[in-house]
């Protein structure tokens, strides 16, 4: 029987959310797994198969050591999306990336923000989009972002550590929500909506967030392989696991708000069957070493 690891992080020695439907899943297929933390020096990650990264949710505090980590195990044994995928993911620049491509991929407007012209970059940033929101270039689970609407807004205070990218509130999460598509093994599987509470723009339940597994529609998975494909041609690997998350801007274009392919969650309390979706991508990884 192959054998799996599923990476997390120490805080979360038994993975995400409903994780243990991932070993189960992947015994069903005749895989072997276990749930294992990404810096522990016990871990014998040559004796694997395959390493899959899951919910290393401590990553962006640590970027340089998880880099490091990623190719040291991608050297001994095939690492799931593999370290290259991860540096590029780790930066949100790669968004402006997908939005210069060609053919070019709709994302939300997105600018670069930097310690040394904070200020004037800001300033344009508000006069030009009103409200603007400030998130870390290399962040997760929504720490760290930013609402504004002036310099002298106070919640400016509240500012992580620099680079960060700036864009436009996009007003429809507050009410269409997000929408976020597995796209696994290069095929669309599943997709799941979310809601933020009143009052925030942020959807993740830590923040009051909401979600709720939805059927696949079609705009959804044009735009969501649309940017699959394009980090295909752009880093010249096949890509066994993404999440596309995609907004609604005022025009009506879906864009993509994130894309996940370092450690996206892939919300198995509220949609079970993603376990057995990720184990078939997972098999199938295995059997075409």
């Amino acid at each position: 029987m192959p054998t799996v690891l599923l990476v997390t992080c120490a805080l979360l020695p038994d993975g995400e959310e409903a994780g243990h439907l991932l070993p189960a899943a992947l015994a069903e297929r005749g895989v072997g797994a276990r749930w294992v933390v990404w810096d522990d020096p016990a871990v014998d990650w040559a004796a694997a198969d395959l390493v899959a990264v899951r919910s290393t949710w401590d990553y962006h505090r640590r970027l340089p050591e998880f880099l490091g980590w990623a190719r040291s195990v991608e050297a001994q044994v095939p690492l799931l999306n593999g370290a290259e995928v991860f540096a590029w993911n780790a930066d949100k620049s790669y968004l402006l990336e997908l939005a210069d491509g060609h053919p070019a991929v709709p994302v939300v407007p997105t600018r670069l923000l930097e310690d040394r012209d904070l200020v004037p970059t800001l300033r344009t940033a508000i006069e030009e989009l009103g409200t603007v929101l400030v998130k870390p270039r290399t962040g997760a689970g929504g720490v760290g972002v930013v609402l504004a609407d002036s310099l002298s807004d106070p919640r400016l205070e509240h500012l992580t550590a620099g680079p960060w990218v700036v864009q436009p509130v996009v007003e429809s999460v507050r009410t269409e929500g997000e929408t976020s598509v597995f796209v696994l093994g290069g095929r669309p599987t599943s997709q799941v909506d979310k809601v933020p509470a009143t009052g925030e723009v942020r959807v993740h339940e830590h923040f009051g967030g909401r979600s709720r597994p939805v059927e696949l529609r079609a705009e959804a998975v044009e735009v969501s392989l649309a940017a699959v494909e394009a980090v295909v041609r752009r880093l010249g690997r096949e890509l066994p696991y993404a999440r596309v998350d995609l907004m609604r801007l005022a025009d009506g274009t879906l864009a993509v708000s994130e894309l996940e392919l370092i450690e996206p969650g892939l919300y198995l309390d509220v949609h079970p069957a993603n376990a057995g979706h990720f184990a078939v991508t997972v098999a199938g990884v295995l059997e075409g070493r």
